[in-house]
């Protein structure tokens, strides 16, 4: 029994060649950065009385993200994996993709960590980061 040749071969043979074409350019640009792996894009306001950090995570649930206070530096991370499984008479297709992204913010003053909040909503994660105490200075926020 011959076997018929899938139509989509030479199709998924170009669209890898061009992938690895684009990894391979994508690394040149962005000092070898893996776009599957990367930052995440923030606003850090310094409020009077508080930090509000907003950062850009489209595409993530909020169960995929993860978001920790430590020594003043606010670490926003999220990771989503996912498989698809498709069957036909004539082949088999299975993928898996991940998809990481992760920031640190370093705060210039002490926060009050039993009062910090977090919202989600639309891929947008706003983090608010109450101050304990005054200060006449201003301080720039350094962000890694």
């Amino acid at each position: 029994m011959s076997r018929r040749k899938n139509p989509f071969d030479e199709l998924e043979e170009m669209f890898e060649r061009m992938s690895r074409q684009f990894d391979e350019m994508g690394g040149q640009f962005s000092g070898g950065m893996n776009w599957q792996t990367g930052g995440v894009s923030v606003d850090v306001v310094d409020n009077d009385d508080e930090y509000v950090v907003t950062a850009d995570l489209p595409g993530f649930e909020k169960d995929d993200l993860d978001i920790t206070l430590q020594e003043n530096r606010l670490r926003i991370s999220a990771e989503h994996e996912s498989e698809i499984e498709e069957e036909s008479e004539e082949y088999l297709r299975q993928e898996r993709s991940q998809r990481s992204v992760s920031r640190t913010v370093s705060l210039p003053d002490p926060v009050d960590e039993s009062n910090v909040s977090a919202e989600y909503r639309n891929g947008v994660l706003t983090v608010s980061l109450p101050k304990i105490g005054e200060s006449d200075d201003s301080h720039n926020i350094e962000v890694n």
